[in-house]
């Protein structure tokens, strides 16, 4: 299971564990800021025993004349494909400024108010008049700039528990951006900034014509906006590769060895056409026994990014069907427990429904508190995460077929999906 999580300075790596399926379960690190850069000191500890290394002065020695080399005239320039790329779609990455305010209260206040109250209005709103200040950084892409304003998308991560967000672009320039929409199940959200800000718009291909080897490069501003433009190399390394979040959903993700580090995220994943196949969202942090894990990044694929982003400049959220209940998988549940619930001792797996929401499309199909989820349109359901993976194929107003276990023996049903 992948876990986003919003990583600022104070918000280490965390391992990968492995559950008791043998399932994965990964902790992504996502793209805040961090501070410092790991082994720096060590590159400059072997420059200097390089200085001070003693000169050999054995025979083997030889002398290099000022004049024995010289760079050629001709050279030719060396750009590549992959060159040409970053170039068409530079200009249209830019970095992510998510941005909290600071209370303007002192600690011992603070400790004050939260134990014993505050009836001053002054004191109480003063986190609200606190100066803004930068909490976390990552990345964006420039897509479309219509209706006077430029569209821009990036992780819903990167500016989730902002007061306020502002747009660095290519030409350096830091702007006010608007959050147009998010969609925390996705990781996705639009901002929007004004048009004459707009001087490149990128271009979203194909994520299904995506295959394992190609080449890509992924652009964006790792350790935050003092490092903006910057781009790494890599391949797909599997162009559909599901994970588990730690939300219970399943999302399916180009994988890529491609170097992605905190403040990626909402960047670029650029094909060698110079298109977006992706938005970097997360990486793969740590083994199980802690040992480093390098070049697995993923990214979502541009095909779901367009829908989501419609959707989200259409409506400024993202509709999705349910069954209007409250449920938990039968594996999350300990034995113990299962007698208390009534629940068939026979039953291995499935989905159990602990309470019904009053005239939801579950009640009004008679589904109850205590039943057992078994399938889904024939299909059976091991945890919430393909139940989710199921209702989420369909629309709002589809009707599917439910089977229950109810004191030990099936029940179908016809649900009506209704909208969350």
């Amino acid at each position: 299971m992948v876990e986003n999580q919003n990583q600022n300075n104070n918000n280490p790596q965390q391992p990968r564990k492995k559950n008791t399926n043998g399932k994965i379960i990964a902790t992504a690190a996502i793209v805040g800021v961090v501070g410092g850069l790991i082994g720096g000191g060590v590159s400059y500890y072997a420059a200097d025993q390089m200085n001070n290394a003693p000169v050999n002065n054995s025979a083997a020695q030889t002398s290099v004349s000022s004049s024995s080399s010289k760079v050629s005239e001709k050279s030719a320039k060396t750009s590549g494909v992959m060159t040409t790329a970053y170039n068409d779609v530079k200009g249209a990455v830019v970095s992510v400024i998510n941005l909290k305010r600071q209370s303007s209260s002192n600690s011992a206040n603070s400790l004050y108010n939260s134990l014993f109250g505050n009836d001053n209005s002054d004191d109480s709103s003063s986190s609200s008049k606190g100066k803004l200040e930068t909490y976390s950084e990552g990345s964006g892409v420039v897509y479309m700039k219509s209706n006077g304003k430029g569209y821009i998308v990036t992780n819903n991560h990167v500016i989730s528990g902002s007061d306020a967000v502002q747009v660095m672009l290519a030409n350096g320039k830091t702007v006010n951006a608007k959050v147009v929409g998010k969609d925390s199940t996705t990781d996705l959200a639009v901002l929007s900034i004004d048009a004459k800000y707009v001087t490149k718009t990128a271009e979203f291909g194909d994520s299904k014509s995506l295959q394992a080897g190609q080449t890509v490069i992924a652009v964006g501003s790792p350790l935050g906006s003092e490092y903006a433009s910057t781009v790494t190399q890599g391949i797909i390394s599997a162009p559909a590769r599901t994970i588990s979040t730690s939300s219970g959903n399943q999302q399916t993700v180009i994988q890529t060895d491609a170097a992605i580090n905190p403040g990626n995220s909402g960047g670029a994943l650029v094909n060698s056409a110079g298109q977006v196949i992706g938005i970097n969202s997360m990486k793969l942090a740590q083994s199980s026994d802690g040992t480093s894990v390098e070049g697995m990044g993923f990214a979502i694929p541009s095909n779901e990014v367009v829908t989501i982003v419609n959707e989200l400049v259409k409506k400024g959220k993202i509709t999705r069907p349910q069954l209007g209940v409250r449920v938990i998988a039968l594996q999350g549940i300990p034995e113990g427990y299962r007698s208390r619930l009534k629940i068939n001792s026979t039953l291995k797996s499935g989905i159990y429904i602990a309470s019904v929401n009053k005239n939801s499309s579950a009640a009004n199909a008679g589904m109850k508190s205590g039943d057992v989820i078994t399938k889904v349109d024939g299909k059976k359901v091991d945890d919430v995460a393909s139940l989710h993976s199921i209702l989420y194929s369909h629309k709002v107003g589809d009707t599917v077929n439910v089977t229950v276990n109810r004191n030990g023996r099936d029940v179908n049903l016809k649900v009506k999906l209704e909208g969350n």
